[in-house]
């Protein structure tokens, strides 16, 4: 190795450990101002909620073309193999959410109805800590392997059924137990694919330039199908709860069907699959630079939109719980992209060797 290519991944080295450092002190800081704000953790959440999508989805991805192949994940690997190596950032991230826990969960507060009843078997520290570090251990395990490129089909395989188990766990944990009283057994896999539509959408937005024809209508259709899966999911999740018409279902809409939550909803479905699924349908424009860029920065709006639907209205400062939550996720976002960026040159090297 030439002594240029080593100075480079020396400093690549320096920004890694510098931004990790930066992240960690955030989440120190979270932490501490978590418990005199509860606002703040709860906006951490929504924030950890969105931008968790990316790498994990990414994770996901790659796993999923081990297994199938594809010109698609050839041309789009550049980026999703530094994406899906920031899982161990998702890790650091998920710590104020761990130090906070009775500032998120009605459940994880003393005398709570949920502690005292059958679901304390459940939904109680202990066991949220172990599936917690079972989901993040495996997941960063297969996020850094297959981001070096170092994975096999079989481990690929492993991968995508340990993921299903675990997203099962960790998608009613971390998101849904904030209403502990309310069961959506198609949850999970709806944030499930949420995150592969998130990631998708990424991917377009960001290579859509370097894209031929060809690979771009991949991508466009991959995301598209995720798109139809989130919106089936969603749809039949609500019309399951209002033909069951139970109270624990219906006060959980009600909560989300006031004048503002409604609209919101209505702008996530719209900005996030409508308008996206009207340009990806059309071959044209799915073949195009500038539409798939479109549909990628539409349907990132949309999910953003759809967690803070599902999410922000179980607290109270609701208005508090955004402005902390956005301002959390500009946080986050820009130390994944300077992570990643100090990551990418480096499994490039090791990819080619």
């Amino acid at each position: 190795m030439s002594s240029g290519a080593t100075i480079v991944r020396f400093r690549n080295l320096r920004r890694f450990r510098a931004v990790s450092g930066i992240l960690l002190l955030s989440a120190a800081v979270i932490v501490t101002a978590g418990y005199r704000t509860p606002a703040l953790s709860r906006g951490w959440l929504l924030a950890f909620a969105i931008l968790s999508c990316l790498p994990i989805g990414s994770m996901i991805l790659l796993l999923i073309h081990s297994l199938t192949g594809g010109r698609w994940g050839t041309v789009t690997a550049a980026m999703l193999r530094p994406s899906a190596a920031l899982t161990a950032a998702v890790a650091i991230a998920f710590l104020p959410i761990l130090a906070t826990c009775s500032q998120l969960y009605p459940w994880a507060q003393d005398g709570s109805q949920i502690a005292q009843d059958v679901g304390r078997w459940y939904l109680n520290w202990g066991s949220y800590v172990l599936r917690a570090g079972l989901a993040l251990g495996g997941w960063c395990v297969l996020g850094i392997t297959f981001g070096l490129g170092k994975g096999g089909r079989l481990l690929a395989g492993l991968g995508l059924a340990f993921y299903g188990a675990t997203i099962n766990l960790v998608a009613v944990d971390w998101f849904l137990s904030v209403e502990p009283h309310y069961v959506a057994t198609a949850f999970p896999a709806m944030i499930a694919i949420q995150q592969l539509a998130a990631t998708l959408a990424f991917v377009a937005l960001l290579t859509a330039p370097a894209l031929d024809e060809s690979a771009a209508s991949d991508v466009g259709a991959l995301l598209l199908a995720v798109l139809l899966g989130v919106v089936y999911l969603e749809f039949m999740t609500y019309l399951v709860a209002w033909y069951g018409d139970l109270p624990d279902k219906a006060a959980w809409y009600l909560k989300r069907s006031s004048p503002g939550w409604a609209t919101t909803i209505v702008l996530a479905f719209a900005f996030g699959a409508a308008l996206p699924f009207c340009i990806l349908i059309v071959r044209k424009y799915r073949r195009s630079r500038y539409g798939l860029q479109s549909a990628g920065i539409l349907v990132l709006l949309g999910t953003v939109l759809h967690f803070c639907w599902l999410i922000v209205p179980a607290f109270d400062q609701q208005g508090a719980v955004l402005i902390f939550g956005m301002g959390a996720l500009v946080a986050l976002a820009l130390s994944a992209l300077l992570i990643g960026g100090a990551l990418s040159p480096a499994l490039e090297a090791q990819h080619g060797q």
